[in-house]
């Protein structure tokens, strides 16, 4: 497993990114699967940069870990965020409405239904007075 733990500020997204990088290759997970992640993970730690410990600051804690070997796929990637901020599920939030027209859509939640689609799986949990969200991608060798 490896985590990293970094002041949870819009500007060190791209170090997420960068820790992300390397176990998601070693792992075998496309150019494509890669920019999924990516995308699910802005997601859920911009969430946390926004809303977690408004109006101050506090730490945010990444762990990537991995499921199942090259030699006998699949392999899931588990993507962890851990704070201490105000608790918050955003898997509590009502599944947007995507009939609507753009002038009537209401703003939010699309990111976290994105998210819940693109993942194989995604899970929240308040555990020692922390957000504890984890998703999980099964990284398919054959994908391009």
């Amino acid at each position: 497993m490896k985590q990293i733990t970094i002041d949870a500020t819009r500007e060190n997204l791209a170090k997420v990114f960068t820790f992300l990088q390397e176990p998601l290759a070693e792992c075998g997970a496309s150019e494509r699967q890669i920019r999924q992640i990516k995308l699910c993970v802005e997601e859920i730690y911009i969430n946390i940069v926004s809303y977690a410990y408004t109006p101050g600051k506090g730490k945010a804690l990444i762990t990537f870990d991995t499921v199942g070997e090259i030699k006998s796929p699949p392999i899931r990637a588990v993507i962890t965020f851990t704070d201490k901020g105000c608790p918050f599920d955003p898997l509590s939030k009502e599944e947007p409405d995507l009939d609507l027209g753009l002038d009537e859509t209401p703003i939010g939640g699309l990111g976290i239904f994105i998210v819940k689609e693109t993942m194989d799986s995604v899970s929240y949990e308040r555990r020692n007075e922390q957000n504890v969200f984890t998703m999980i991608k099964t990284i398919d060798l054959q994908a391009g």
